[in-house]
């Protein structure tokens, strides 16, 4: 299973009046970490959307553990949980620069096209894409 990494250094204007990072700026971190990990494996998300395909998320959850801050540096570490025909879950890891757990999230995709917005499997779309997800999923569907 590959784990992709991406480091986030937190800006001012990520942070609440606690002085701490705002819970939603972790979503976006996610989707940062899932972007470098479609890079990483060495496919192209922004070539998908133009072929005419787009991926929502179905379901987002997050579990926060301990506050991160201004000044820091977030690791995002972003996997695939499972893929199947349908739907892909992938897994984070929000990290401190000590390697303290600062969040960890799980979010459900699937593709679909982009006018009809129906669903549609990777494999029809881009099969080497789909087997190599297949391969590194942490759970085999």
């Amino acid at each position: 299973m590959f784990i992709s990494e991406k480091q986030i250094e937190i800006r001012y204007a990520e942070t609440d009046q606690m002085g701490v990072v705002y819970h939603a700026n972790y979503v976006v971190w996610c989707e940062i970490g899932r972007t470098q990990l479609v890079k990483d494996l060495g496919f192209d998300y922004a070539g998908l959307e133009q072929s005419g395909y787009v991926s929502p998320v179905l379901d987002l959850s997050i579990q926060y553990k301990k506050a991160m801050r201004y000044g820091q540096t977030a690791t995002v570490r972003t996997w695939i949980e499972s893929h199947s025909r349908l739907r892909t879950t992938y897994g984070y890891e929000i990290l401190h620069e000590d390697g303290s757990i600062a969040a960890t999230a799980k979010s459900v995709h699937t593709l679909v096209h982009k006018e009809t917005f129906r669903p549609v499997a990777l494999r029809k779309v881009d099969e080497a894409w789909d087997q190599k997800y297949a391969t590194e999923a942490r759970i085999q569907d």
